[in-house]
């Protein structure tokens, strides 16, 4: 079987390839790449090749399919998976496992295996370690988010503080109160969803961001006054003078301070807004191995400051997203602003940071330009299929939906 796929061969060298697949071994299962979103983190490893610690030494050579967070379809099962799989199932798999003890990564490592392909192989280990996972989803984009909605969950987890016994106790702080700083990115987006519906609930939520667009569409999509109703203070502002953020909670300062912005002054603003026992969460990930930030060690003796950092995250994380989307109470599509085809993935991860809005999400089977469906209404006086998708989305909030990505597919 051929496939369509964009590998990676070394630093900025990507390539859009049409290539043979192996034949499907017994234990292999194949599938079909509907849609992958692209993450952060790709443009990262785009930008470093073989430098990258899960990019083989020889991709020069043995190029690696890019992207990690997509949903498929099984089109071929092995006969060793017969019992357990069929044609037709909807299929997610989370990347940033050691499958074999080691780095190897889907969407970092693999050549037969990765988001942006129209056909994957999934290969024995992936499936023997039960990482190939069925989703009952009524659409793609959505299973495609899984991914980075679990990594934005685990973030969640691995905050902590202490106990009468100075135990520690993983997570954010029940009815605590919790800052989001440079929170109106994709992920950011995510971390408010979650922090509003997830299990663990705090009694205020501040999310900042420099960027005022981003920051009055985050407002209109989480409403203050709805997030009130259960109980939840939850603010958006651009402040970022650390006495005015501790007043949003009565100058005692933040138990969870979650940083969306690999930049020194956001750690060191984090550090200075903590409160006694306080959790500082650095989620985002750096390009440079030596970044760093000045903080207030006297605080980590005295008032119990302290640091958590997260990459990725589990199986059992993916579960409970998988939860709270089934039960309608997380939205992923909140992330979503650009829409493109197969033809668009080079540019769009090559340009990744310069790109405004939040998730762009790939949809393999079709050429499309990147777009933003903010433009869908101007768009649709040149083509009516934009005009209709602008309908469609006009009509969910503004927001990419299983009704936009069922004509996208059909019409497109």
């Amino acid at each position: 079987m051929k496939t369509k796929a964009v590998r990676l061969y070394g630093k900025e060298d990507l390539r859009l390839e049409e290539f043979e697949l192996s034949p499907l071994k017994q234990d292999e299962i194949r599938i079909k790449i509907i849609a992958d979103s692209v993450c952060m983190s790709t443009y990262k490893t785009a930008k470093q090749g073989a430098a990258h610690m899960r990019v083989p030494n020889d991709v020069a050579d043995n190029p690696v399919i890019i992207g990690h967070e997509f949903c498929a379809q099984i089109v071929e099962v092995g006969e060793k998976w017969k019992d357990k799989y069929s044609v037709g199932e909807k299929v997610i798999i989370p990347p940033v496992l050691d499958y074999l003890g080691g780095v190897d990564t889907i969407g970092y490592s693999f050549k037969e295996i990765g988001g942006v392909s129209t056909y994957s192989t999934v290969y024995s280990h992936i499936i023997e370690n039960g990482y190939l996972m069925k989703i009952d989803s009524d659409a793609y984009f959505s299973a495609s988010l899984i991914e980075p909605a679990s990594c934005v969950l685990r973030g969640y987890k691995a905050s902590y503080h202490h106990d009468e016994n100075q135990n520690h106790v993983m997570g954010i702080k029940k009815g605590g109160s919790v800052a989001i700083l440079a929170g109106c990115g994709p992920m950011g987006l995510e971390a408010i969803d979650i922090a509003l519906h997830g299990d663990v609930k705090p009694s205020t939520i501040v999310v900042t961001d420099l960027d005022k667009v981003r920051l009055a569409r985050a407002k209109s999509i989480f409403r203050p006054d709805v997030a009130l109703k259960d109980g939840i203070n939850l603010i958006f502002t651009d402040e970022s003078d650390p006495e005015s953020l501790r007043a949003y909670t009565n100058g005692k300062g933040f138990d969870d301070v979650f940083v969306y912005a690999p930049v020194s002054k956001v750690v060191e603003l984090a550090d200075k807004i903590l409160g006694f026992d306080g959790c500082l969460n650095f989620f985002a990930g750096p390009t440079d191995k030596n970044f760093s930030a000045n903080f207030n060690f006297y605080d980590v003796h005295y008032a119990r400051h302290h640091v958590a950092g997260t990459s990725g995250s589990t199986p059992e994380d993916v579960r409970d997203i998988i939860r709270l989307i089934g039960e309608r109470r997380i939205n992923p599509a909140v992330m979503i602003t650009h829409i493109g085809g197969i033809d668009s993935t080079i540019n769009t991860t090559l340009n990744l940071p310069t790109i405004p809005g939040g998730k762009k999400l790939i949809y393999t089977h079709i050429d499309l330009p990147l777009t933003a469906i903010d433009d869908f209404g101007y768009l649709g006086s040149i083509d009516p299929r934009f005009a209709i998708l602008g309908d469609i989305v006009a009509n969910n909030n503004g927001l990419w939906c299983a009704e936009a990505e069922a004509y996208l597919l059909e019409n497109f």
